[in-house]
């Protein structure tokens, strides 16, 4: 299964880390929160990664490109133009980096990347939260379900798209993008999908928590998975100091890797 990683936006709410690289880039402890979601997802056996790039995007990319050569031992031979890779320590991903351009909205990256999806059930997430979730069980419950797409459904205060659960606690029935109040479960990203998502963002200008989301919603295709334990995005400088802290103190509850 692939995963695709949105990392295209602007991070306007912490310019004081997104005015020098994208938010994704932004280190909790040695690496970046890009880093720290692709290792939950390997750690579910997902390791074929998508990540829509956008606003300085070439950051991205010249990461995963040091990555590659500082986790290896290799010979450059000058002479005849060749380089050679001994033994190397990187993670066993496969990352493919999409320019999926510097205006397209969250539906718009989403679609942008479609052509790089091998078909079939996929990941997707923002490249600014990371989350204790069982990615193995949600995939299961949105395989149980039948329908398009599932998200990760989290209690936090309401800075983001929340939804109504239908009788089952499990089917959402009504989405709300960016409601007033706190306690509401609210969209926490983590969505598993079925290639007919894309029936639903017909341009770069869509966004993927408006029109899609609402509709499916309407239309009974849009579950909820509800997860209880750690969520947390860094959309704030506040945001980046708090997952600091837990990563320094070895409390990190969203590290479920061992190493």
């Amino acid at each position: 299964m692939q995963a695709v990683i949105l990392a295209g936006g602007y991070g306007t709410r912490i310019t004081e880390e997104s005015a020098i690289r994208p938010k994704p880039m932004v280190e909790i402890g040695p690496e970046p929160i890009l880093w720290h979601i692709m290792k939950g997802y390997a750690h579910h056996g997902i390791t074929d990664f998508i990540v829509a790039c956008g606003y300085k995007g070439n950051y991205i990319k010249e990461y995963f490109s040091r990555m590659y050569i500082n986790e290896s031992d290799i010979t450059f031979d000058l002479k005849r133009n060749t380089l050679e890779i001994h033994r190397s320590r990187v993670e066993p991903w496969r990352v493919t980096c999409v320019d999926t351009g510097l205006q397209s909205m969250t539906g718009g990256r989403l679609r942008r990347v479609r052509e790089h999806l091998e078909g079939g059930t996929f990941c997707m997430t923002y490249g600014d939260g990371v989350s204790s979730i069982d990615i193995t069980a949600e995939i299961a419950f949105h395989r149980a379900s039948g329908r398009l797409a599932t998200l990760a459904a989290v209690q936090a205060p309401g800075r983001f798209g929340a939804f109504t659960l239908g009788p089952e606690q499990t089917d959402i029935r009504r989405f709300h993008e960016k409601p007033e109040g706190d306690g509401a479960w609210i969209n926490g990203g983590f969505f598993v999908l079925e290639p007919g998502v894309f029936d639903y963002i017909d341009h770069d200008q869509v966004v993927w928590e408006r029109d899609p989301l609402q509709q499916l919603a309407h239309e009974g295709q849009l579950n909820a998975y509800r997860h209880s334990a750690f969520w947390h995005p860094m959309d704030t400088l506040r945001d980046k100091h708090v997952l600091e802290d837990l990563w320094s103190r070895g409390e990190a509850p969203w590290k479920i890797w061992d190493n």
